[in-house]
Formats: C-alpha cells, sequence, structure tokens
C-alpha cells in the first residue's frame, strides 16, 4: 500500500454556489424536492468549509446511495408529522424517512423558537435518517447565542461494545455548541462520534492511502488494526467511557422509537422481524438567559463571566491549548483565506462522477479549471 505524504497538501478551491449547485441537483436527480436538496447542499458547504472532510457531499451522498433514497430507507418529499403531545416546550415528530438533514435543520429551528418562549425546547425525531454532521447545526445555534445539544443513533452498528468483538453500537455522536463568540470569536463546539474515530475516515484513509494514526478499529478476527483496509469495526473511544455515551445513544433512540441496533439500515436483514430500521435524533436548545441565576462576580454580565471563565482556562501558562471548535474555526479562516470550499484531487475525482451520475455540466470541476490552494 502506497503511503502518501498529506503534511503540506495543496488543495482545489471550489465556490460554496459551484460545490450547492452540483449537490442539490445530484439530491434532486435522486428525487428529493428543492428545499431538501437546498438544505442537504447547505449543510455540506458548512461541513466542508469547516474542514469536516469525513461527513462532506461525497459521504452523504454515497449514505444516500447505500442506505438512503437507493434502497428506501429515505423518502424524497416525505413530510414530517408532529405527535400531539402535552408538554409545551417538547415535540415529537415522526420524520417518515424524510431527509436527515432536512429534519435537522427544521429540528435546530423549532428548538430555538421553543427556547425563545420557554427557555429550552427540544425536539425528538423517530423514523429518521442520518443528518451527518451533527456539529453543524449546533455550531449554527450557538452562534446565533444559544446554548445546544444534539445525538444520534449512526445507520449501522459500527461499534464493539467496550471488551467485545462484534458490532452492535453506532458511532452514535454527540454534539454540543456554547456561545462563546464573545470570549473567542467563535463558539465552542464539541463534536464527536463516540468510536475513536469516524468510519467516514476510515474510507477517507483509504482514498488517500493513509494508515489510521492508531489501532482505532478492529479486524475480522476482533483483533485491533490500524490498517484501513482491514477495518472491519471500530473500538469506542476512551474505553467504557465512549462506550457508555454511545449506549445512551441507543438508550435514547430506544426511548423515541427506536429499534435493535444491529438490524438498523438493514431492511433486508430485519425483513419478517417487525422490527424497525430507521434512525432517532434528539435535539435541545436552551436560552442562556433561562439558565443565569444573576449573581456574577464583581458586577459581570454573563456573558463576561462567560469570557473570564474560558481566559481561566486558557490561562495560567494554558495559552496555546485549544478549545473545543477552535481546528474547525481555523479550519473556517483557512477556506476564508481560499477563498472556497477546499478538496483534495481524490475528492474532485469524485465530484465529477456525481455530476456524470446526475448529467450535470462538470467541465467546472475539471482540474485545470480550478484554483489551488496549499496550507
Amino acid at each position: 500500500m502506497h503511503i502518501k505524504d498529506m503534511s503540506n497538501p495543496e488543495y482545489f478551491v471550489v465556490s460554496r454556489e459551484q460545490h450547492e449547485d452540483l449537490v442539490g441537483a445530484a439530491y434532486q436527480h435522486r428525487g428529493y424536492e428543492e428545499d431538501e436538496a437546498a438544505a442537504a447542499a447547505r449543510m455540506c458547504s458548512e461541513a466542508s468549509w469547516h474542514g469536516i472532510r469525513t461527513h462532506n457531499a461525497l459521504k452523504a451522498l454515497h449514505l444516500d446511495e447505500l442506505f438512503g433514497s437507493g434502497t428506501g430507507g429515505c423518502v424524497p418529499g416525505a413530510e414530517i408529522e408532529v405527535i400531539e403531545s402535552r408538554f409545551s416546550a417538547v415535540q415529537t415528530w415522526n420524520a417518515h424517512r424524510k431527509l436527515g438533514q432536512a429534519v435537522a435543520c427544521e429540528a435546530i429551528e423549532t428548538c430555538i423558537r421553543l427556547a425563545d418562549e420557554y427557555g429550552s425546547g427540544t425536539v425528538a425525531i423517530d423514523n429518521a435518517f442520518h443528518y451527518l454532521w451533527g456539529g453543524g447545526y449546533v455550531m449554527d445555534a450557538a452562534k446565533r447565542g444559544y446554548i445546544a445539544y444534539t445525538n444520534c443513533t449512526s445507520t449501522l452498528a459500527e461499534v464493539v461494545p467496550f471488551g467485545g468483538k462484534f458490532p452492535t453500537l453506532g458511532t452514535n455522536p454527540h454534539s454540543w455548541g456554547f456561545p462563546t463568540m464573545d470570549a473567542v470569536g467563535y463558539p465552542v463546539v464539541i463534536d464527536w462520534a463516540t468510536s475513536e474515530i469516524a468510519m467516514g475516515k476510515v474510507e477517507q484513509y483509504k482514498r488517500e492511502g493513509k494508515k489510521l494514526e492508531s489501532s482505532f478499529g478492529v479486524d475480522e478476527n476482533g483483533n485491533p488494526t490500524d490498517d484501513p483496509f482491514a477495518v472491519k469495526a471500530l473500538l469506542p473511544f476512551g474505553r467504557h467511557k465512549g462506550y457508555g455515551l454511545g449506549l445512551l445513544n441507543e438508550l435514547y433512540g430506544g426511548a423515541i422509537g427506536g429499534s435493535i441496533p444491529t438490524l438498523r439500515g438493514r431492511a433486508a436483514k430485519a425483513e419478517g422481524t417487525g422490527e424497525k430500521t430507521t434512525c432517532a435524533f434528539y435535539f435541545q436548545v436552551i436560552h442562556p438567559d433561562a439558565i443565569s441565576a444573576g449573581d456574577f462576580s464583581n458586577g459581570r454580565s454573563q456573558a463576561e463571566n462567560i469570557t473570564a471563565v474560558v481566559k481561566d482556562v486558557l490561562g495560567h501558562g494554558n495559552d496555546a491549548c485549544m478549545l473545543p471548535g477552535t481546528i474547525e474555526a481555523n479550519s473556517g479562516k483557512l477556506s476564508e483565506k481560499a477563498g472556497g470550499l477546499l478538496f483534495t484531487e481524490a475528492e474532485i475525482g469524485g465530484f465529477i462522477e456525481l455530476a456524470q451520475e446526475c448529467k450535470f455540466d462538470a467541465s467546472a470541476w475539471k482540474q485545470d479549471s480550478l484554483p489551488t490552494f496549499s496550507s
């Protein structure tokens, strides 16, 4: 296997407009409505802008092909059903297999409206399809001044439980966003899969001919491996701690209406069992005013107090430390400096194939038509 040197990679630069035109066209080619396609394309752009290579448009459309519109796991044009409830600040939805990014965008907006009215807003969603980069939704809310959280059950069970060999958990991400713009200029965003890495990163490393940084996966015999081509399942991060967080997603999903993890995303395997194969989402947004006790030291406001806390954490010789969200913020600055979204040679090849699939003019995606940028 040839291992490439990616220490100072050269990227091709693509404008958001060009990217979203193609990605939106690809979704519409698969039968999705214009608003669904636009939501998905926008979130894919946000992922690429912030350097989330594992959850870009290529990953999103690949998932749609394998588990979404290509197999009936996602229904283009489906309507969200709001389930009647006695709880004013909480909504429960049946997404009826609607495109995950479109559902998630609507959910975070609904949570914000509820938080403005009640101090906190929650939306739980059954019969969903994976929303890809959870950090994008909470980051958007945090930039607007809210505290936000989401988790979801992943499409497939790809993670072994702590001490196990057979994958029975999803990669099951948790994402938090906290409004710290006054303190550092960007929100703190904690966004992680509960596996050591996302399976998308394994696929990325396959494309780039790179080994994993460590033995983050297990092979067919359950032995740890750093070879992306040998990975059959992933290990939970932090041993029992990541396992516990991943398990929480499964329990949230079970409470909302989700079903057996090892059958999720596998309609053929579940046929005749009576079990569902869809994902579940959980969103919550809190208005900062709702949790303020008002008694801040030295007459500080809430925002000033948050800044003081951040400065203390990063002080005392810790000035070189990063906050969760720093990498994404720096990637955004890099994209801004480059004047667009940054893609590798392999990714550009993938977009050209995508254009050919949906009979979209790919001439603007040829490498000699695109500017380059070295980080």
